[in-house]
C-alpha cells in the first residue's frame, strides 16, 4: 500500500524566523539609502522589474513529503523542473503579506532537480497590489523567499548560491499610456520573447553566464540586518488561507481571420489602442473557422487581423502557441463585447498583451490574469507564413469543493443558479472582486454577495472569510476604505462608506454560520469603528444626515442628499447586527451602546413614512420628505426592523408592484464620450434630475442590492413569491453568455456582486438557514411559490444537509437538529437525522 501523505501546513515550519533568506537578481544593486524609518525618499521612484531565478540540485532519492513555502514582493511564478508548482503571493496590505506552502515531493526526481521562479515586481500600484513603505533597502524593488525541508538531504533554501538575471524581456510600454483610474490598475503584459532566454525553467538549462543573487538585509533602526523573514516592511508573514486557484484550460468557439492592406500604426504602446486604431482599416479578404492551427499567409505591405470569439466569459492567463518568424508581433486586445471602430471610450477597451516572437520555442503564457470573451488580435512586423497554432485560456479561479447542489422544477431557474455559481467563481481568484474583465479590485461592499453565494454553494468557506480578513483595514478615522489591497487603499483618499456597513453585514454572517466567537472578536473591533462613523451625523431625531464622502449604495437612481432613510436603515441594520453579536459574545456595555443609537435611530424613521404611497421615501430636505422612491427605502427598512412589521407586506406589495417600478440609474456608461463625461460632472456636482413620474414610480435597485429587497421580501413572509423575482436575471443570459452582468442596462457581463438569486434559491426558496449560530441548529422552511419541487445540499460546518421540497412536504437529512417550518402548520423541532414532514 502507498503511504499516505499528509497536507503540507503552517505547522511544518516550527520556527518563526525562516531559514531562506530575501534574495534578488544580482544586476540591480540593492544600495544602502539612509532615511528616517517609514519614511520614503521623495525621489525614489520604484519601476516595474522582472527576475529569473534558479536553484540546481541533486537527491539521491525523492522524500516522501518535502515541505515548502514560499513569497516574493510582489507576485511569482514557481516552476520545478519545468513543471508548473504554484503561484502567488495572494493580495494584501504590504505589512500583512502571505507566503504559499506546497509539497514539492511530487514534482521532484533522483538525480538533477532545477527549481525555477519567475519574479514580478510592479512598482507602481496595481487594482490588486499597493507598495511596501521601504526601509533602507527591502520595499524598494523586488524579493523571493524560499525554503524546503527535503529529507535526508536537509533543507533547500533560498541564499546567494541561486542564479540570477534581470529580465528586460518584459517592458513596461503597454502600461505607459494612461487607462484611466477606472481601469487602469490592471497590468498590460508586453513580452519580447527575443530576450527571454528558451527553456530557461528546465533542468539542463545552462546558468554559467548567470550572476549569483544578492542577500538583501532589512537595514534600518532596530532592525539588526536580518535577511530572513520576518522583517520589515512585510510583517510577521502569515500562512496562505485559502486554497490553490484551479481551473480548466478554456478553448476558442470560433476565429475570424481578415488580412488588412496597410500598416499597424505603432506610435501607441498599448496593445489594446493598436487594435482599435486597426478597425478603421477595412479588410481585404476574411475567413471563419472554429479550429485551430490556423495558418496565415501575410503579403508585404499587410497584417493580420484576428477576431477570437471564446463563446462566453473566460478569466485566466492567456496562452499563445505560434510559429513565425523572428520579430514578428503579436498584438492582443481583450474585451467582452466586440468592438468597432471610432473614438476610445471612459473604460475601455485598455486590457490587452503583445508578444514579440523569437523565431522558435514560441509558446507563452501571459503572467497576469485578463477576463474576455473576444480577442482581437493583429499579427504585423513581418511577411510570410505565420501559424497560430493555438490560444487557449488556463483559468485560475478558487475551487467549489463537491457536495452543495441545488435544482428545481423550473429551468430557468436552473440556468440562473448555474449562471451565478460560475459568476462568482469568475470574481474568486485570491479575493472577492467585482470584475476580471475591467477592474479586478477588492470592493469591500460588493464581496458580501460573493460571500453568501459562496456559503450556499461551496463546501469550502475559507475565502468567504478571508473577505473580512482583507477587508479588516480601516482608515485612520474607522471607515473602511471602498477596495482594499491596491491602489484605492493606497491612495488614502475617498471612500463608500455604505460599503463598510455590507462588511459589518459579512461579519454578522461569520456569527450566524460559523459561531467562531475567536475570529468574530477579532473583528469587532472594526464593526465598532465603523458604526461610529456614522454616529456624529446622527440628528437629535435620530436619523443620518449630510453623510459626507460618496455614498453610493446602489447603481440605481437614488438620493441621499440631506436628510438619508436608505442610509439610515443601512447604519441600522448594522447596529442591529452588532448589539446581537455584542449579546452572544457577553459583551453588555458595547450591546447596550449600539442598542441605545438604535432605539433613537427607529423612533426618528417614521419621518420618512409616506403613507399614501405604502412605503418609505428616499430622503427628507430641509426637514420635508421629499417624493422619490427607490425600492431600497422600503426594503432596508424591513431588514432593519425600523418598519413595523404590520407594514411590511404592505412595503413588499408596493415596492414590487410591476406598475410602479421602473429602472433608472445617474450612470448609465452608454452614449458618446461627451455624454458619460456630462453625467459624471452632474454627480460630482450633486445635479440629480429625475426622469420618471416621482409622484407615483419606483425605482428598482440594480441587481446588487436587490439582496437587500430580496432579504425584505423573505423576511416580510414573502419569500414564496421570489421564484417570480428570479426570472428578471434570465436577461444577462442571451447571445452566449452564461454569466450575470453588472446592472439592468449597463456594465460588464460577469460581475459578481449581481448574483442574488443563487444564494436566495437556497437561503429561502430550499429553505436552509442557520436557525443558532454555527449552524448548530438548521431552520428548514422551503418556500417555492410556482415551483412543483426543488432539492439541494447545503454545505454547514457539520456537513451538508439534504432537502427534497415538494407542494406536499418536506424530507430532511441533517447532522443537526433542525426546525421545520411549513407553510400554514405549527413549527417542529427534529432531532439530527433524516425526516419526512407532510
Amino acid at each position: 500500500m502507498s503511504e499516505q501523505v499528509t497536507a503540507i501546513t503552517a505547522q511544518d515550519f516550527a520556527e518563526i524566523r525562516w531559514k531562506g533568506h530575501w534574495i534578488w537578481v544580482p544586476e540591480e544593486k540593492i544600495e544602502i539609502v539612509g532615511r528616517m524609518p517609514g519614511m520614503e525618499e521623495p525621489d525614489n521612484k520604484k519601476l516595474e522589474s522582472h527576475g529569473l531565478l534558479r536553484k540546481t540540485f541533486s537527491l539521491q532519492k525523492v522524500p516522501v513529503r518535502a515541505p515548502a513555502r514560499i513569497t516574493a514582493d510582489s507576485r511569482y511564478a514557481l516552476y520545478v523542473n519545468g513543471q508548473e508548482a504554484f503561484r502567488g503571493p495572494i493580495r494584501s496590505q504590504p505589512k500583512r503579506l502571505y507566503y504559499d506552502m506546497l509539497d514539492l515531493a511530487p514534482y521532484l526526481k533522483p538525480g538533477e532537480n532545477v527549481i525555477a521562479v519567475y519574479v514580478k515586481y510592479y512598482g507602481t500600484v496595481k487594482s490588486f497590489w499597493m507598495p511596501a513603505t521601504a526601509n533602507s533597502t527591502l520595499g524598494r524593488t523586488g524579493v523571493l523567499a524560499f525554503e524546503a525541508d527535503l529529507g535526508d538531504a536537509g533543507w533547500l533554501v533560498s541564499d546567494g548560491t541561486w542564479k540570477a538575471r534581470k529580465s528586460d524581456a518584459w517592458s513596461g510600454e503597454g502600461n505607459a499610456t494612461g487607462n484611466g483610474p477606472i481601469a487602469g490598475g490592471v497590468p498590460v503584459e508586453v513580452l519580447d520573447a527575443r530576450k527571454l532566454p528558451a527553456g530557461w525553467r528546465n533542468s539542463g538549462f545552462d546558468d554559467s553566464t548567470w550572476g549569483n543573487t544578492q542577500v538583501i538585509p532589512a537595514v534600518h533602526i532596530n532592525g539588526y540586518g536580518h535577511t530572513q523573514p520576518p522583517t520589515d516592511p512585510y510583517g510577521p508573514m502569515y500562512p496562505r488561507p485559502i486554497a490553490k486557484l484551479e481551473g480548466d484550460r478554456m478553448h476558442l468557439a470560433s476565429v475570424t481571420v481578415e488580412l488588412v492592406q496597410g500598416a499597424v500604426d505603432t506610435t501607441s504602446g498599448s496593445p489594446a489602442r493598436r487594435v482599435r486604431a486597426s478597425l478603421s482599416m477595412p479588410a481585404t479578404a476574411t475567413i471563419q473557422t472554429n479550429s485551430l492551427p490556423v495558418k496565415l499567409t501575410i503579403p508585404t505591405g499587410a497584417y493580420a487581423r484576428l477576431v477570437i470569439d471564446m463563446g462566453h466569459i473566460v478569466a485566466g492567463s492567456v496562452q499563445l502557441d505560434v510559429s513565425a518568424p523572428e520579430g514578428t508581433t503579436f498584438d492582443l486586445c481583450y474585451v467582452e463585447d466586440p468592438l468597432s471602430g471610432g473614438a476610445p471610450v471612459m473604460f475601455g477597451p485598455h486590457a490587452g498583451s503583445r508578444y514579440v516572437a523569437r523565431g522558435e520555442q514560441d509558446r507563452h503564457q501571459v503572467f497576469d490574469m485578463n477576463g474576455f470573451r473576444y480577442a482581437y488580435m493583429i499579427v504585423h512586423g513581418t511577411a510570410g507564413e505565420v501559424t497560430l497554432n493555438d490560444i487557449a485560456v488556463q483559468e485560475y479561479h478558487y475551487p467549489w469543493q463537491a457536495g452543495a447542489s441545488f435544482v428545481c422544477s423550473d429551468a430557468s431557474l436552473n440556468q440562473i443558479y448555474q449562471a451565478g455559481i460560475r459568476t462568482v467563481q469568475l470574481n474568486s481568484w485570491d479575493a472577492f472582486m467585482d470584475c476580471p474583465t475591467r477592474e479586478q479590485r477588492a470592493w469591500v461592499g460588493d464581496s458580501v454577495v460573493h460571500q453568501m453565494v459562496h456559503l450556499a454553494t461551496n463546501t469550502d468557506w475559507r475565502l468567504a472569510w478571508h473577505y473580512l480578513t482583507l477587508g479588516n483595514s480601516p482608515r485612520s478615522d474607522g471607515i473602511l476604505p471602498m477596495s482594499v489591497a491596491g491602489d484605492i487603499e493606497a491612495s488614502g483618499g475617498m471612500t463608500i462608506p455604505d460599503w463598510s456597513l455590507h462588511w459589518v453585514h459579512g461579519v454578522y454572517n461569520l456569527y450566524r454560520f460559523t459561531g467562531n466567537q475567536e475570529t468574530v472578536l477579532t473583528l469587532m473591533p472594526t464593526v465598532a469603528r465603523v458604526l461610529r462613523w456614522y454616529a456624529p451625523y446622527q440628528t437629535k431625531v435620530g436619523v443620518l444626515k449630510d453623510v459626507t464622502e460618496w455614498n453610493l449604495v446602489d447603481w440605481s437612481s437614488l438620493i441621499t442628499d440631506d436628510e438619508s432613510a436608505i442610509l439610515t436603515a443601512l447604519w441600522a441594520r448594522g447596529l442591529q447586527e452588532f448589539a446581537e453579536i455584542a449579546g452572544w459574545l457577553g459583551e453588555q456595555a458595547s450591546q447596550k451602546w449600539a442598542e441605545v443609537l438604535y432605539a433613537k435611530t427607529k423612533t426618528g424613521f417614521e419621518k420618512f413614512w409616506d403613507e399614501a404611497r405604502g412605503t418609505y421615501v428616499n430622503n427628507a430636505k430641509g426637514g420635508v420628505r421629499q417624493k422619490t422612491v427607490n425600492q431600497l427605502a422600503g426594503a432596508a427598512a424591513i431588514v432593519s426592523g425600523l418598519a413595523p412589521q404590520d407594514r411590511w407586506q404592505r412595503i413588499i406589495e408596493t415596492i414590487t408592484d410591476p406598475q410602479k417600478v421602473v429602472v433608472r440609474t445617474w450612470m448609465s456608461f452608454g452614449g458618446t464620450p461627451e455624454q458619460l463625461r456630462k453625467r459624471m460632472q452632474n454627480q460630482m456636482m450633486g445635479i440629480y434630475e429625475p426622469d420618471w413620474n416621482v409622484d407615483s414610480e419606483i425605482v428598482s435597485a440594480e441587481p446588487f442590492m436587490s439582496y437587500v429587497v430580496h432579504d425584505a421580501v423573505a423576511q416580510a413572509g414573502l419569500a414564496a413569491r421570489l421564484p417570480e423575482l428570479y426570472q428578471r436575471w434570465s436577461s444577462f443570459l442571451v447571445n452566449g453568455y452564461d454569466t450575470i452582468g453588472e446592472d439592468w442596462k449597463h456594465g460588464t457581463h460577469v460581475h459578481g456582486w449581481s448574483c442574488t438569486p443563487t444564494k436566495d434559491m437556497v437561503f429561502y426558496t430550499l429553505g436552509v438557514m442557520p436557525a443558532e449560530p454555527g449552524y448548530t441548529k438548521a431552520r428548514i422552511a422551503p418556500r417555492l411559490g410556482p415551483l412543483e419541487w426543488a432539492r439541494g445540499s447545503v454545505p454547514t460546518p457539520h456537513g451538508l444537509i439534504t432537502v427534497s421540497a415538494t407542494r406536499d412536504g418536506v424530507t430532511v437529512d441533517s447532522p443537526v437538529p433542525v426546525v421545520v417550518e411549513l407553510p400554514g402548520k405549527p413549527v417542529r423541532e427534529l432531532p439530527a437525522g433524516k425526516h419526512d414532514v407532510r
